[in-house]
């Protein structure tokens, strides 16, 4: 059974982390003062006890008057007060049951051998300790608030940051080489963020003079390579007939085949290419391009559609989709025209999952049951076309229950290759429009 994990924002992290703090530090904070407030105001309590016990003293033995209430030989009496009488010492009592307003004693004893006292509750005075309470309390909820707050400020501006990071760093590898991440996360703020931004665009910045420096040897390779295999080709056609010279001709063009398709390939990484745009019907265009090309596909037309596009390019994305599909696919071979979507399936064994996951790459020609011969470079070199044309090409292999003339088996029934042109053609200054593909 699949969990389901719940994911935080940075910035409710911090916040919870600074409110639970804040609460920590308020409750230490008013169980400090609130206990600090009671002992000072206990101690001061006794302390006016005792002083009004004295009085009270004085005035009994000067005239037999008791005053602040004062009792002789009080039946209530604590058991501690009455044990210092007998030792002939005053004394004071705190009488406290932990709730409501303790009950202060004070006793002194006379000489004629009895015991006078004086108790009170001093009731308005801890009336005080009440309302500190309740300032201590709107205080903390004040002090937690604010900290949420500050957490949620400081969180928030922390978060946006790593999301702009986030994002910068995916168009990177996507392949836009022009973003930079610390350009991207703006602001003057000098922290790890910036760090981070930096480091991962000193790293953009070598990756990009790396591939450049691969894309310009490769292309100087293959272009050095250019005459000596013209030369070759010319030389092995000036063979005698046979077997042999057959087997060498073939070879010398497949060569010649290999290092004309590095050099397109390098042409379309350095993004230097420019579609020559023409208007065209497509329906009519992609038919005849596939009689000539590949006689034995089928083509369905759906929906016509007039586009503005390079039918050079467009020629070439089609011409190596189906020769892909008659490399690694088997027969039929369907190309469908449906508006600005075009289509290209077999019924083979279906695009390997490095190709689906990763899209297409040079010299990787996929699993053991599709990628006997070849060198990758077809369904690259068709990926470069259609991004020059603004287009966006998707690969996926068919589905049984959803395409059909299949039989739903279980078994993978053919690579889909599909091409969708743009409803505006690239600009002049290389832009591209954005396609749109549904789900």
């Amino acid at each position: 059974m699949r969990q389901l994990a719940l994911r935080t924002g940075l910035r409710w992290k911090v916040s919870l982390a600074i409110a639970a703090v804040s609460t920590l530090v308020a409750v230490v904070l008013s169980l400090v003062v609130h206990n600090a407030a009671r002992v000072s105001m206990l101690d001061n309590s006794r302390t006016v006890m005792d002083e009004r016990v004295k009085v009270a003293q004085r005035w009994y033995e000067q005239s037999r008057v008791l005053g602040f209430g004062a009792k002789l030989d009080d039946p209530q009496l604590p058991d501690q007060l009455k044990k210092e009488a007998w030792r002939g010492q005053r004394a004071t009592y705190l009488e406290d049951s932990g709730t409501g307003t303790p009950e202060v004693w004070a006793s002194v004893p006379l000489r004629n051998g009895k015991v006078l006292s004086v108790h009170t509750k001093f009731q308005d005075r801890f009336a005080v300790l009440d309302d500190l309470d309740r300032v201590l309390i709107i205080g903390s909820v004040a002090v937690v608030l604010g900290g949420i707050a500050l957490g949620v400020l400081i969180g928030d501006q922390l978060s946006r940051r790593l999301r702009k990071a986030a994002t910068a760093a995916r168009k990177l590898a996507e392949g836009d080489s022009e973003v930079r991440v610390r350009e991207s996360i703006g602001g003057r703020v000098r922290d790890e963020t910036d760090d981070l931004a930096r480091a991962v665009d000193g790293m953009a910045e070598a990756l990009q003079q790396r591939l450049e420096a691969e894309r310009r040897v490769t292309a100087d390779i293959a272009h050095e390579l250019r005459t000596p295999v013209t030369g070759l080709l010319t030389a092995a056609e000036l063979l005698p007939p046979g077997r042999p010279t057959e087997l060498v001709r073939d070879r010398a063009q497949a060569m010649r085949t290999l290092v004309e398709d590095v050099l397109e390939v390098a042409r379309l990484d350095g993004f230097a290419e420019r579609a020559e745009l023409q208007e065209i019907a497509v329906a009519e265009f992609i038919t005849r391009r596939v009689r000539a090309v590949a006689p034995d596909a089928a083509v369905n037309v759906v929906r016509d559609a007039h586009v503005s596009t390079d039918p050079r390019r467009l020629e070439r994305i089609m011409g190596n989709l189906l020769a892909n599909a008659a490399r690694h696919g088997k027969p039929p071979f369907e190309v469908t025209v449906e508006g600005r979507i075009l289509r290209v399936r077999d019924h083979g064994p279906g695009f390997p999952e490095e190709l689906l996951k990763d899209g297409p790459s040079r010299f990787r020609t996929g699993s053991k049951d599709r990628a006997g011969t070849g060198h990758g470079l077809g369904l690259t070199i068709a990926a470069g076309q259609a991004r020059v044309l603004g287009a966006r090409l998707t690969f996926r292999n068919a589905d049984p229950l959803l395409d059909s003339g299949d039989e739903a088996d279980g078994e993978c029934q053919g690579a889909v290759a599909v091409l969708w042109l743009p409803e505006s053609a690239p600009t002049n200054t290389g832009s591209f429009p954005i396609i749109e593909v549904p789900d």
